[in-house]
């Protein structure tokens, strides 16, 4: 699949696919973050201040300060001073991920460098990773439990399923609902989600419930309301959701809103 900036759906595949689980906690926050006022994009710092104006139609995380933005229906790349790294020229771009993004031009798909020269040689091979673990996963008459390595925390198995987020979290599930329990073996969410997202960023894990998203943060401890029509998972300390609404926007690692 392509590194495309395709509709939303496509976006949140895309995150999903280059963040690994055990991602770590530790987020260097970004300098710039975009911020959408009514239909027009610009950048703002950290306190949601201006600093790259209000003049485009969409615009993208910054990933090494390179960002994509849309002008019309074509998108290019900026950098962190709002100068051009390439035209707007592209009908589709991604984002950066390790040096390079693919673009589409005249029907013709390919990848550039942060420099936005044309790159010939292929992606380099994806590096496996293993994910570090925090226990093992406990059996008793057909139910599930967990007992941690580290401490002396134990879950009894009162589960039908538990999984891991590497970074100190079990997600439970009891039925067809999820909840949360922390690294001291305490429910720090009710069994009470429809679903939770196992794949992707998982230091900031997505909930759903009632066909809506929201984010918990590394403690397990609400992050923000579930009030996302959809929610992707985190790039570095920025993620991109969408308001039942339709209209698309950024928070940050602390669940602040960069949109109005």
């Amino acid at each position: 699949m392509n590194r495309l900036a395709l509709p939303f759906c496509f976006l949140l595949l895309l995150t999903t696919m280059y963040q690994s689980p055990g991602a770590s906690a530790q987020m260097v926050p970004s300098r710039l973050i975009p911020f959408r006022h009514g239909t027009r994009w610009g950048y703002a710092d950290q306190n949601r201040r201006l600093v790259l104006p209000l003049r485009y139609d969409e615009a993208g995380p910054f990933i090494g300060e390179v960002a994509w933005v849309r002008e019309g229906t074509l998108y290019g790349y900026i950098d962190g001073a709002g100068n051009p790294v390439t035209p707007v020229q592209y009908t589709r771009a991604s984002n950066f991920y390790r040096g390079r993004a693919t673009v589409e031009q005249g029907g013709e798909t390919f990848d550039i460098n942060l420099s936005g020269q044309r790159l010939t040689e292929p992606a380099p091979p994806e590096l496996e990773e293993e994910p570090l673990e925090h226990g093992d996963v406990v059996r008793k008459d057909g139910k599930v439990g967990f007992r941690f390595t580290v401490g002396t925390a134990t879950v009894a198995p009162t589960y039908d399923e538990v999984r891991e987020n590497y970074n100190g979290l079990l997600f439970v599930r009891q039925g067809t609902k999820w909840g949360v329990i922390n690294s001291k073996g305490k429910l720090v969410q009710p069994v009470a989600f429809d679903a939770i997202q196992l794949k992707g960023n998982l230091v900031l894990p997505q909930v759903q419930r009632g066909g809506l998203w929201g984010y918990l943060d590394e403690e397990g401890s609400t992050l923000t309301e579930v009030r996302y029509q959809q929610a992707s998972p985190f790039l570095g300390d920025i993620a991109r959701v969408v308001l039942p609404n339709g209209q698309t926007g950024y928070i940050n690692a602390n669940g602040q809103e960069f949109f109005e």
